[in-house]
């Protein structure tokens, strides 16, 4: 298989038509606007439909009918966005549809800056009100954020149920050289639930409103079992250089890739040190931190483009107070670089003394 020199967003977009996307709605909002625009034209070579919507809500809804007619869809966008198709993706989780959206996050809370950052973590692990998840993969290479994406429209069809790409401003704008996965030819058979016409079979409603209080209790209860069959069989983890290490940085997406280099660099003055790296951020790989051998590491780093740390929750978690975990990140849309990684170690642990 050839490999093409690709901006991520453009990546993405590409993997999505490959992966079968035959709908997309979405709303301009930097830095995720490679996506829509290669969408725009490149739906229509394969025969699908771009749609800009009016706002963020629009679109959320309209990647909602279209998935009630068994599509594959996707939306995309960033932080303000996200938080507009928040009521969206709570009814595709209640009314059990398959969708994949991705976030190209950017740094601050409200308008924040177009400028990159990580500071949607707490955001994509339940986006909406009434307690649902959805899975939420995290690339850290324009590779891996296409092979994501691919896989994200095979895991929304299997659980009926909204899936997540989070990357960030970083990864959306960096040109990778990338292989391109084939178009998909086999799709999942839809016909037992979807709304395609009720010609020779009753009529049917997609719906989460229901007065029936049993029926919505045992949604919630099976809710609760795919849950945990995600942190079953769901969870990806990297562990890189971490079999020996004495301390430990724990990164996703780009603060991870930033790590490596920092490990690198520690690693050839004889330091022990590795990264744990979430490729899901749910299901959490919590095990990877439960299992260190606890008798050797001497404490871990979450490094993360955002202040506060957000991770820092899940990592203590999985640490439960064996060992002192410490913080480091940027905000405002500034990113360290691999030397200030090695600077906070230095600071926090005295590696080099």
């Amino acid at each position: 298989m050839s490999q093409l020199f690709m901006k991520g967003n453009e990546a993405i977009a590409e993997s999505a038509v490959r992966a079968g996307c035959e709908f997309f709605a979405g709303y301009p909002i930097t830095p995720q606007n490679e996506i829509p625009e290669y969408l725009s034209w490149r739906l229509d070579e394969v025969g699908g439909v771009f749609v800009q919507g009016e706002s963020e809500v629009a679109a959320v809804n309209m990647i909602y009918g279209a998935s009630c007619a068994g599509k594959r869809v996707m939306t995309s966008t960033s932080g303000p966005g996200l938080s507009l198709k928040a009521e969206g993706i709570s009814y595709l989780a209640a009314s059990r549809l398959p969708a994949v959206i991705v976030d190209v996050a950017r740094t601050g809370a409200g308008l924040g800056q177009i400028k990159p950052g990580q500071n949607d973590y707490w955001f994509v692990k339940s986006p909406g009100h009434g307690g649902f998840k959805t899975i939420v993969l995290a690339p850290h290479t324009v590779q891996e954020a296409v092979d994501l994406t691919y896989m994200a429209f095979d895991l929304a069809d299997r659980d009926l149920a909204p899936v997540i790409v989070l990357a960030d401003g970083v990864i959306g704008a960096m040109m990778e050289a990338v292989t391109l996965p084939p178009f998909k030819d086999t799709y999942p058979d839809k016909t037992s639930w979807i709304l395609n016409g009720a010609e020779n079979r009753e009529s049917r409603i997609i719906s989460s409103v229901t007065n029936d209080l049993n029926k919505l209790e045992s949604f919630h209860v099976y809710q609760k079992e795919l849950y945990e069959s995600w942190g079953r069989k769901d969870v990806m983890v990297e562990s890189f250089m971490a079999s020996d290490a004495e301390y430990i940085i724990a990164a996703y997406g780009t603060s991870a890739r930033i790590a490596k280099t920092a490990i690198r660099i520690l690693r050839e003055k004889g330091i022990k040190i590795g990264l744990i790296r979430p490729i899901t951020i749910v299901p959490f790989p919590y095990e990877a931190f439960e299992d260190l051998p606890y008798n050797n590491v001497k404490g871990i780093l979450v490094t993360e483009l955002c202040i506060p740390s957000q991770m820092i929750d899940d990592i203590q978690l999985g640490v439960l107070k064996r060992i002192p975990v410490h913080t480091f990140g940027r905000g405002g849309g500034f990113i360290f670089s691999p030397e200030d990684i090695i600077d906070e170690l230095n600071k926090v642990f005295s590696l080099e003394d």
